[in-house]
């Protein structure tokens, strides 16, 4: 089997991408420097093709080494055929060769096992291959009586032989792709209500609208299996399949049997119903269950991917001084001050809501406050007393004429950050409480810098998170926040550990020694001092170095993308344009006319590098330090507030999207409730899924 070949075939790309990528994986390279710093190597393959490559490449690494363990297997009991190991090896599907296996597979005592060791194989054999048989049945039956071996009636000959040719039907791989099709391609799913059980008589039961639900399986929602799963798991719901049995016992029997008519048919009929019934069935309908549960966690997981990206990808808040609240009712809400860069400035709780109701001492702290710093921005959290903690903000910003807005921040998570290990070693004398409004600040500053240090599932803008793969989930999470952190670049004299981590090349071992270096040597003034960080070699340095910037060091280029292996290149652009590297922030125009009319092709030649990476170096030197999410859509700010009371029919309402979901998404108009866009009302056309007009 090609393997390259193979998966250039499946993601429709030429074999030598394949190829490359696969080498650069070899060589531990990560998805974000190839996709950045690779392009004349892959064709110019993008990260999400590379992950696809990455996987196939792992799927089938894990696909052959199956093939090697399951063919020596077969082999060692001397029963593997030329014809058998062929199909073996030509096999693209795991699913496919564990199907071939499947009769060679070692077993535990069955019902068919027990008749084999009672001598009755020849028998089953004799009814299976002799279709044309007429002599005396009852006399060949009573050759099988062995009271020695267990056999004492000709009818427990006969049952054994049927247990036997029972289990060879439901071995059988093609039986077995038949039923599997038939159930993916026509089966109902359904649901009933179960009786309540004392394991969920204190539950509330919310499955109401699937206590007696059916769905064509092609047609489920990913949403709907779901729902099915965890009501079934809770305890509410019985979820079965409906299906034509005899139309499936007559297929069986087609795919199975080499004649049309057996003088055993009788027989035969029975041990194709109690194969089905007994041995196929369940195995089947576990592996489309499991099936449907993998597409529908798949989907779950993509959309909250997307949902995460979109949030982590807001554009950060710079230049303002920001205030961060945490409300509550009897426990109070929290305030903390931060500047500019993140710092704690200071913090206090205030209690104006019930059963304190201290809301003059509390606005009086928040406008002392805000006259204090100049506070340009408050950021409410949206949990507990959010809205209530609105309007007196409203108030006051519009009572005393206050230069100041506020705008609503999704909380979640900000508890699991307070509590956390990095929440207490960057404050370790503050109270947790106090910590999540910092957090909460933070997050409008810059998302991104602040939302890594939080469990992603934790975030709150996903669907079902808690019922999917937790693995997949973990995994795809991690693939989006590394996605995001390299996209974006941070800054390598302010960045966190936790920042740092997902840098590509870095790890938390080497991203805390950054930080340790950085604090007992104060900034980095060069990327090229990085290799003096304790356990970053000349391998971590290449992977990472083009994604850590740094903003006033002595070489205007490391606060580009442009990777230090092409300085040399860069440097020799300024000089054929006679533009001194330290006016980098006016070159990229120059550079820009001097490439085009010398074409791109001819200057990538001339100065020893690929056009893709050319062209990589004029669109850096452009815009020299920009921040990618600057393109981002601008978070909504507010000064006053909104009541329901004052939302009529037809009025239109500018809205932040808080979460996107299969059936629409949920919108903060500025109200208590988040409101609900259903999927029917987003577009003047038909649209398959919300993401494909609208983010988070």
């Amino acid at each position: 089997m090609n393997i390259p070949k193979q998966i250039a075939n499946e993601l429709q790309l030429k074999d030598e991408q394949v190829i490359s990528a696969a080498a650069l994986f070899a060589e531990d390279a990560t998805v974000p420097f190839i996709a950045r710093y690779r392009k004349e190597k892959t064709g110019g393959l993008d990260e999400e093709q590379l992950r696809e490559v990455e996987d196939k490449l792992n799927y089938y690494s894990l696909l052959q080494d199956r093939k090697q363990t399951i063919l020596k297997s077969i082999e060692e009991q001397g029963k593997l055929t030329d014809e058998l190991k062929a199909k073996i090896e030509s096999s693209i599907k795991l699913r496919e060769i564990e199907d071939l296996y499947l009769p060679y597979k070692p077993k535990r005592k069955t019902r068919g096992t027990v008749a084999k060791a009672k001598g009755l194989e020849p028998l089953a054999d004799l009814i299976l291959n002799r279709p044309n048989y007429d002599e005396d049945f009852e006399a060949e039956l009573s050759k099988y009586i062995n009271e020695e071996k267990g056999v004492n009636s000709a009818e427990e000959a006969l049952q054994g032989a049927k247990d036997i040719i029972a289990e060879m039907i439901s071995e059988d791989a093609d039986v077995r792709d038949v039923v599997r099709n038939e159930l993916l391609d026509h089966s109902i799913v359904q649901s009933l209500k179960t009786k309540t059980k004392p394991d969920n008589k204190n539950k509330t039961d919310v499955y109401e609208i699937y206590h007696d639900f059916q769905n064509e399986i092609t047609k489920l929602k990913p949403y709907q299996l779901l729902a099915l799963n965890r009501g079934e798991k809770d305890g509410f719901l019985k979820v079965s399949l409906g299906f034509n049995k005899d139309e499936l016992l007559t297929k069986i029997s087609d795919t199975y049997f080499k004649f049309d008519d057996s003088a055993f048919m009788e027989i035969l009929i029975e041990v194709v119903d109690d194969s089905f019934t007994r041995l196929i069935f369940p195995s089947i309908e576990r592996e489309v269950r499991n099936y449907l549960t993998e597409i529908a966690d798949l989907h779950a997981i993509e959309i909250f991917a997307s949902n995460l990206r979109q949030l982590l990808l807001q554009p950060p808040i710079v230049n303002k001084i920001i205030m961060g609240i945490d409300p509550g009712f009897v426990s109070g809400s929290k305030v903390a001050v931060i500047d500019s860069t993140g710092k704690y400035l200071e913090g206090s709780t205030i209690y104006p809501h019930p059963p304190q109701k201290k809301i003059d001492a509390a606005k009086n702290y928040i406008f002392g406050l805000i006259k204090k710093h100049n506070i340009g921005l408050i950021a409410i959290g949206n949990g507990t007393a959010s809205r209530e903690t609105e309007i007196m903000v409203a108030d006051l910003i519009k009572g005393n004429n206050l230069d100041c807005h506020y705008l609503i921040v999704n909380e979640a998570g900000a508890s699991v950050y307070s509590a956390s290990p990095v929440a207490k070693k960057e404050f370790p004398d503050l109270e947790a409480s106090q910590r999540g409004n910092i957090s909460i600040a933070r997050r409008v500053l810059d998302p991104l810098a602040e939302l890594v240090k939080i469990d992603a599932k934790s975030i709150g803008v996903g669907l079902y998170q808690h019922d999917v793969d937790q693995k997949l989930l973990r995994k795809n999470l991690d693939v989006v926040v590394d996605s995001c952190v390299n996209f974006v670049g941070v800054d390598l004299n302010t960045a966190s550990a936790s920042l740092l981590t997902y840098v590509s090349g870095l790890n938390p071992r080497l991203a805390t020694n950054i930080v340790q270096h950085r604090e007992k040597n104060g900034k980095f003034k060069s990327r090229e001092e990085i290799l003096e960080v304790s356990g970053i070699g000349e391998k971590s340095f290449e992977q990472s170095a083009g994604f850590l910037k740094i903003s006033d060091g002595s070489n205007p280029l490391d606060n580009t993308f442009i990777h230090p292996e092409s300085y040399s290149a860069a440097k020799k652009l300024f000089e054929l344009t006679s533009v001194p590297l330290s006016n980098i922030s006016q070159a990229g125009l120059s550079i820009k006319n001097y490439v085009d009319k010398n074409g791109s092709l001819k200057s990538a030649v001339e100065l020893g590098i690929g056009e893709p990476t050319l062209m990589d170096i004029v669109d850096n030197l452009l815009k020299p330090g920009r921040d990618p999410r600057e393109e981002m859509p601008k978070p909504i700010l507010r000064s006053d507030v909104l009541k329901i009371e004052d939302v009529t029919e037809g009025m239109k309402l500018m809205g932040t999207v808080r979460n996107v979901v299969d059936f629409g998404a949920f919108v903060d108009i500025g109200v208590k409730q988040d409101a609900l866009l259903h999927i029917s009302q987003i577009a003047n056309k038909y649209i398959k899924n919300p993401l494909e007009v609208i983010n988070v």
